[in-house]
């Protein structure tokens, strides 16, 4: 048994995350895992469609497992978001950690994860924050003044920049998994170019919210579980459908309890206090916090965290729990391994929240919590208990692995 596993959001599942899997399964992966954020993304939003559907597309597209990243990490700066990632792979199991970037070279990855680790690096980022540089620029010139400027040209990527997080949680947290990254093909992250050979989520989501063809882009059970979910107005979640009550939310907060948000920093919840007592859209407030210190996606994440209640606390050290979204055959025979040596209880049904500690149902409680809420974001709202009766999707299937090549093990020299 060969474990391969895969940080997603899968916000929808398209071509790209296709060539992934299919790469994964050709490099030899027998069983592939995916840990997937749930009803919110990292960008700070709601999710096109729910976490159910997108698990169910993702098993339908050749993943055998899909595990939820809790909400506090699937909302979290990507440093935070790749801990909770890796860590989970780890409670799985996993092998090898396979990723989509646009150097694909698994060892300069490694490299410069090494490099940001490095005692040396912090007082050179400090010295280029306090030039009033921002931090991906401020990073970026200290990694050229100790490894060059082919090097810190990495970081100009997105996806390279979050293969490097990946890189650092493993050696931070001690993982034993290997580096497998495919070079990343097609659109760029959030490009809304469609004359590409795999088009961005970006772009499909905006093909969604327009009615436009986002079949093409898409592989076709994926794109079918989609068009069943917008006829039936279960998709696609907009934040527009709650401005006013995350404003209205936020009205009432006072400085302290944005202090208590994860993430904030410097004085920042006196920045969004002052925004939020005048701010008429959400556009308005998130223009008025940014600054060069505090870029857009820090300040979404923000203020999504301030509506759905998300704190310090919820956010503190690693995922506490395992909890399963869906599976196939294989996906139980990563489970039944998993539970030999897992560091973290398994969630498959709401009767197994009783073996979890406090810590852990405050989290599990605020997951069901904001499900409860996500459903107010889709164009026909649910109702509550959502995050429970929908139960594991479950794809029954005794079809030969495709890609599947038992002499083939994953490439690459030591990563010690």
């Amino acid at each position: 048994m060969q474990i391969a596993g895969i940080i997603c959001e899968y916000n929808p599942f398209h071509l790209g995350h296709l060539a992934l899997v299919k790469e994964t399964r050709r490099q030899g992966a027998t069983h592939i895992a995916a840990v997937m954020s749930g009803n919110y993304v990292q960008r700070g939003e709601p999710a096109l469609l729910d976490k159910h559907m997108r698990a169910k597309q993702a098993l339908l597209c050749g993943v055998d497992l899909v595990v939820e990243l809790p909400l506090p990490w699937a909302m979290a700066p990507a440093e935070k978001f790749a801990q909770g990632g890796v860590f989970l792979l780890d409670c799985l199991g996993a092998d090898v950690i396979s990723f989509g970037s646009e150097c694909g070279d698994a060892a300069r990855l490694l490299s410069l994860a090494d490099i940001l680790l490095s005692p040396t690096f912090p007082p050179l980022l400090h010295d280029e924050l306090a030039a009033g540089c921002t931090f991906a620029r401020a990073r970026e010139r200290a990694v050229e003044r100790l490894a060059g400027p082919d090097t810190a040209q990495i970081l100009q990527s997105p996806n390279n920049t979050l293969g490097v997080e990946y890189c650092k949680a493993i050696r931070t947290l001690s993982s034993s998994l290997r580096v497998f990254t495919m070079k990343r093909i097609g659109a760029a992250h959030d490009s809304l170019d469609m004359n590409v050979q795999a088009a961005s989520a970006s772009l499909i989501r905006s093909l969604t919210a327009e009615n436009g063809a986002f079949a093409a882009h898409m592989p076709t059970a994926a794109a079918m579980i989609l068009q069943t979910e917008l006829e039936a107005g279960h998709a696609p979640a907009s934040l527009t459908r709650m401005e006013r009550a995350i404003l209205a939310k936020l009205r009432t907060m006072e400085p302290a309890a944005f202090a208590s948000l994860p993430d904030v920093s410097e004085g920042l919840e006196n920045r969004l206090y002052a925004a939020v007592r005048t701010a008429d859209s959400l556009e308005t407030l998130y223009q008025s916090v940014k600054t060069k210190r505090y870029p857009l996606a820090r300040i979404r994440r923000l203020v999504l965290s301030a509506f759905l209640g998300i704190n310090r606390t919820h956010a503190a050290g690693l995922p506490p729990y395992v909890r399963i979204l869906g599976m196939n055959t294989r996906g139980a025979e990563i489970l039944h391994v998993s539970k030999m040596t897992t560091k973290r209880p398994i969630i498959a049904n709401s009767s197994d929240i009783l073996s979890l500690d406090n810590d852990a149902r405050n989290v599990i409680e605020l997951e069901s919590q904001s499900t409860d809420v996500y459903s107010l974001f889709l164009p026909i709202p649910q109702p509550c208990g959502r995050d429970w009766t929908a139960g594991i999707c479950k794809i029954r299937d005794n079809m030969q692995l495709p890609f599947q090549h038992d002499s083939v093990s994953f490439a690459g020299p030591p990563q010690e």
